[in-house]
């Protein structure tokens, strides 16, 4: 998994890392203007502790956003030497990019070609009126399995079933036009995911069954 942890999601965070404090055998890193692993803070079998070292090991908590740079670093460090390799990637985060959306595009690439299966939890997707117009999750989503929102506990079973495999018909959905407002908080709000456009999927060769990052 990794977790964007920039002012706007920190809340989402927090409640995905203490959920991941009680999966085992699962990578975590989290990221907003740099990459951090967090897999060993996290094996704390105390909650609260895990928390703490998370949070300590990242001195990026709760600012801007590099979404780009940090599936670079996951890549160059982590995903070439094994780690993405048929692996299922989860990616959390709202989709606000800092840095040019080109980055996100050409590193995207790069991990399709390396995992099974990427899912990007996006709690934005929970509004009715929600489409992928940020930069970095327009760029990301031709090369996503699936977007669900797991904005809250009830919708986490639609993120087990993204990483699963588990798919919705296909709606076409426009990411051509630009956000006009920044999203300001993150307070969930009512709704549910939002389906993959026609086509997108794992491509044949490149891939095979693996873990959850």
């Amino acid at each position: 998994m990794l977790c964007d942890i920039s002012g706007s999601m920190e809340p989402y965070a927090r409640a995905y890392l203490q959920f991941l404090t009680c999966a085992r055998g699962a990578e975590a890193f989290v990221f907003a203007t740099r990459l951090t692993r967090v897999t060993r803070a996290l094996a704390s079998r105390n909650p609260d502790r895990a928390m703490q070292n998370a949070a300590a090991a990242a001195p990026d908590w709760s600012s801007g956003t590099r979404i780009g740079d940090a599936l670079k670093a996951f890549i160059d460090r982590h995903g070439r030497r094994g780690m993405a390799r048929g692996a299922v990637v989860v990616i959390l985060s709202d989709g606000w990019e800092r840095g040019d959306p080109a980055v996100v595009t050409a590193e995207m690439q790069r991990l399709r070609r390396l995992a099974h299966r990427i899912v990007w939890v996006n709690p934005r997707a929970a509004s009715d009126e929600f489409a992928p117009r940020a930069g970095g999750m327009a760029a990301a989503l031709p090369y996503c399995d699936a977007l669900v929102s797991g904005h809250n506990l009830a919708s986490l079973a639609e993120v087990v079933d993204a990483i699963a495999g588990a798919r919705d018909p296909p709606q076409p959905v426009d990411v051509e036009a630009e956000e006009e407002e920044p999203w300001a908080s993150a307070t969930p709000v009512a709704g549910s995911s939002i389906a993959m456009p026609s086509g997108y999927g794992p491509k044949r060769g490149h891939t095979t069954p693996g873990w959850t990052q």
